[in-house]
């Protein structure tokens, strides 16, 4: 059995790091790009939209006490195949997103050095940390969940400092609106800053490792994503009001900052980047490492990722088995082409959770112990709503690529369906 270890305050702290990566440090610039001074209103809109999300997962988490997240709600409300294909689409973000994360990384740490622009130094890179990630939380959830927490403050006291200097470096000439985007660019935009705001679908996963999950984990929640908001829209407003090239950086608020604080500045700035997506990258870690154990605890994986480690009290196997994914998958994609991708199958398993509050709330009327919101069936609906105007702003080729990992997930639950007809029959 896991181990009960982790407290509401580092429920918190561990939403925020699961949030708060690369997102800020690398969309500043690509989302001024697409729509300019609007960006900041896109911002603001997917906050809103995000805010309304997750007031659902409030609800839906908070009657949960066992390891699995989204997928666990799912099963409850759609059956077995719904949701394993809800938990295989959270498998695909987790490891998409550990792409794009650890791509970009290795970006912003050429600030430190040239040698990382090489592609063999990004290989490595690559391959050390992962499996330097892969260890820690191999050797506990307490040893990961004190690294979280170490990240966590690393990545947020650069940011405000960013914020807190960079507000009077600004000039107002730089929000003059040049032109007014379309609605599709709009859209577009506010969906790849789903990318940037997502991620606490995830860390829900270790509800089987919170204390007190129906009250901590809505009380993460709710914190955690007015922390991030704010960080996000202030981080936002001095991108654009101290980079005048906002719109081709590609380390945008390492640039800002190198112009208001000197190399000094830079460096701080890409020092906590390397922070902040390191400790993404644990947290992602500790969630991704979590789903094929799920996965098998109900039967729909081999028994083999069940395995509990005697000493440590970690699914080992289900752990090495996300590493050896996460390596491949980080090896064959950009930042910004998985970050894409990482925001479709986000959206989609938001949609899942609205409807699953619906069904919850009709199945279990008598479950009286976890966080009810008000209007609760209106804001579900509001959310399924908000999501199919996000996937509408998807291309094609990213619903291809997605089309077809659904696919596999498919095949792989049919064929654990074959062994499992086969195993009962000798």
């Amino acid at each position: 059995m896991l181990n009960r270890s982790i407290n509401r305050w580092a429920m918190v702290l561990l939403v925020i790091n699961g949030v708060i990566g690369s997102g800020i440090f690398g969309l500043p610039s690509k989302t001024f790009k697409e729509v300019g001074v609007y960006s900041i209103a896109a911002f603001l809109v997917c906050a809103v939209a995000v805010f309304v999300i997750i007031l659902c997962f409030a609800e839906v988490s908070s009657r949960f006490d066992k390891t699995g997240g989204p997928y666990l709600y799912a099963l409850s409300s759609f059956g077995p195949l719904p949701a394993f294909l809800t938990g295989w689409l959270l498998l695909v973000t987790r490891v998409i997103t550990y792409a794009a994360l650890i791509n970009l990384l290795v970006t912003y740490l050429s600030v430190f050095s040239d040698w990382f622009t090489l592609a063999s130094s990004r290989i490595i890179t690559i391959i050390i940390l992962t499996l330097f990630l892969a260890y820690v939380n191999h050797v506990g959830v307490k040893n990961s969940t004190r690294v979280n927490n170490f990240l966590t403050f690393a990545k947020l006291l650069p940011l405000f400092l960013f914020i807190i200097v960079g507000f009077f470096f600004i000039k107002p000439e730089n929000y003059e609106v040049k032109y007014v985007p379309d609605f599709s660019s709009f859209s577009s935009t506010v969906l790849l800053l789903v990318f940037a705001f997502g991620g606490f679908e995830a860390v829900l996963v270790n509800s089987g490792e919170v204390k007190n999950p129906e009250k901590n984990l809505p009380f993460a929640l709710l914190l955690a994503a007015l922390i991030i908001a704010s960080i996000y829209m202030l981080a936002q407003i001095v991108s654009i009001g101290t980079l005048p090239s906002l719109a081709s950086s590609d380390k945008p608020l390492a640039e800002a900052a190198g112009l208001f604080m000197g190399k000094p500045g830079s460096a701080i700035i890409a020092l906590g980047a390397m922070f902040s997506v390191s400790g993404t990258l644990n947290a992602i870690m500790l969630v991704g490492s979590r789903l094929p154990f799920a996965f098998s605890e109900e039967k729909q994986f081999p028994p083999v990722f069940s395995f509990i480690h005697p000493k440590y009290k970690t699914p080992t196997w289900s752990l090495l088995l996300f590493m050896a994914i996460t390596i491949i998958i980080s090896l064959n994609y950009s930042f910004l082409s998985a970050a894409s991708i990482s925001a479709i199958t986000r959206v989609m398993i938001y949609g899942i959770v609205c409807i699953t509050l619906i069904l919850l709330r009709k199945k279990r009327p008598e479950q009286s112990k976890f966080f009810k919101i008000k209007y609760g069936k209106a804001i579900a609906i509001l959310g399924v709503i908000i999501t199919l105007w996000l996937l509408s702003s998807s291309k094609i080729n990213e619903l291809r690529d997605i089309a077809i990992s659904i696919a596999i997930g498919f095949v792989v639950y049919l064929l654990m369906e074959i062994s499992k007809r086969i195993t009962s029959k000798k």
